[in-house]
């Protein structure tokens, strides 16, 4: 974000909410609309990844303990990380933060329709320009949002002064556009051409994205607990709704490479997703990867100088 999720962004990560926003992908969403295809594909990347989202959180709820009364979702999309957070954390309440109006309201919706209405409040707000009226969270949760803070600095610092001394910053970002075809295959190879392309383009758009996010946060005064790379896949038999992800990723990326591939590798890319025999809801050679990175911190214990 510069907020959570702003600008017309078009990154491909592959969530968490994670989601965790588990935000996987390719997402642009603006701060008045809900683009095409991005919510669904936020909810398909949780339902997809639901274990290894599951073990995320219950790896958070270990560092953060049991005394967690108040959480933020930062970059909060559709609502996955916020929904696994509530039943990891059951007496917890959540306040879910995004600029995007309109993802907020799905959110609203989905926490009506399972019965946690009560326990969730958002707040339409740039992350990035800090988080007006929270404190004292026990827990800040941001998937895939960091890598959009205009100035990671200030953003940090506001998180920080959310949270309540002791409090956990837990962050997931995700290391590229996920992955659907057999590596070292023409189709393997297109992905690998096409996750080059889009990595030029995010360096110019969001520049934070793939940070070092361990320097990011010392240097914002939080302590940095554990650092993770792991990578998320899933191989035959596929869980139901991996070819429609595949499908809906591939859409996306196909939209924000006009004129950064060569003409056939866009052929090459409507192809996958033109319906015929080699689009990716059909195919039986499916593998979907995706690496998500991992941070846990706590504002860092102020030492006071010692007397002379």
């Amino acid at each position: 974000m510069a907020h959570a999720h702003q600008h017309q962004h078009q990154h491909q990560h592959g969530a968490p909410s994670a989601h965790a926003h588990s935000h996987p992908h390719a997402h642009s969403h603006d701060s008045d609309a809900t683009p095409n295809g991005l919510p669904e594909i936020l909810d398909l990347d949780a339902a997809l990844f639901a274990p290894h989202l599951t073990a995320l959180t219950g790896r958070i709820a270990c560092l953060a303990g049991d005394d967690v009364r108040h959480i933020v979702d930062l970059g909060s999309g559709t609502g996955t990380g916020t929904f696994a957070l509530l039943e990891q954390f059951p007496t917890a309440r959540v306040t879910a933060v995004d600029s995007s109006p309109a993802m907020l309201e799905l959110l609203v919706s989905a926490a009506r329709e399972r019965g946690l209405g009560d326990r969730v409040r958002t707040l339409e707000a740039d992350a990035g320009a800090g988080l007006p009226g929270v404190v004292d969270a026990d827990l800040v949760w941001a998937s895939a949002s960091l890598h959009h803070l205009d100035d990671p600095a200030t953003g940090l610092a506001g998180i920080r002064a959310a949270l309540r001394p002791g409090g956990l910053l837990a962050v997931a970002e995700v290391d590229g556009m996920p992955s659907f075809l057999p590596a070292g295959s023409g189709p393997g190879e297109l992905e690998a051409r096409c996750r080059a392309a889009l990595d030029g383009l995010h360096a110019e758009r969001m520049p934070h994205r793939g940070a070092d996010w361990g320097s990011l946060l010392t240097a914002a005064g939080f302590s940095v607990e554990q650092e993770r790379a792991e990578p998320w896949e899933l191989r035959a038999p596929l869980p139901e709704g991996a070819g429609r992800y595949a499908f809906l990723v591939i859409e996306r990326i196909r939209g924000s490479l006009d004129g950064r591939v060569d003409a056939d590798d866009l052929a090459a890319l409507d192809r996958l997703i033109d319906g015929g025999p080699e689009d990716v809801r059909h195919r039986d050679d499916l593998v979907v990867r995706s690496t998500r990175r991992t941070w846990m911190a706590r504002p860092a214990q102020e030492t006071l100088p010692s007397r002379s």
